[in-house]
Order: C-alpha cells, then structure tokens, then sequence
C-alpha cells in the first residue's frame, strides 16, 4: 500500500476510516485482486488508462481503491475514495496518477 515519504499509510488509513461492512467489503476485493491479478476485470475493477485500475466496492459506501501493477505483478495500492458521483472526481483520479508517476520513478 502506498505511504507517504514520511511514511505515513494513507491507503490504509482510509480503509480503516470506513464503516465496518464497507472494510470487509474492501478486504474481500482486495483477496479477489490477490488471487486473479491483472484478470480481475468488472464488476470488480476497472482499468482507468495508463496502467491505473480502480477497485470498486459497491453497497452502502461506494468505495473506490486505485492500484497499479508495478514490478513482478506487484500490486501497490494507491489511493482510496468514497464515491459519491456517478463520474470520478478529476482530482481524485490525478492524485492517483501523481502517486503512481512516484512508484514508476522508484521502480
């Protein structure tokens, strides 16, 4: 999961700030994309471009996780939302992306 240089687990943290169902929920998704990997396709995640995917949780909270595959199929999560629009907010999405340039830069 993605930290910040000073080492703080934002994608965790965000997880652990949603309500209990929604956490199993996500937890359950994120088994899923352990398992099947890049295969992992709709419902359950959807490829954003460029290399970025999105992990949607559906039920109460609507939940998204972006995450990327990176070296070996490494899979780094990188930022989480709660989903409130039928689209993805512009600036969620750029965060993503300015997170995932750091990993690609790292790798």
């Amino acid at each position: 999961m993605y930290e910040t240089p000073s080492g703080q687990p934002l994608v965790q943290n965000f997880i652990d700030g949603v309500q209990k169902g929604t956490r199993a929920k996500v937890y359950r998704q994120i088994d899923l994309l352990e398992l099947y990997g890049p295969q992992l396709g709709m419902p359950h995640s959807k490829p954003m471009g460029g290399g970025l995917y999105e992990l949607r949780v559906r039920g109460q909270q609507e939940v998204r996780v972006f995450y990327i595959f990176a070296v070996e199929n490494t899979v780094y999560l990188l930022h989480g939302f709660q989903k409130k629009s039928q689209s993805t907010p512009k600036k969620e999405l750029d965060l993503a992306r300015r997170r995932q340039g750091e990993i690609e830069a790292q790798n």
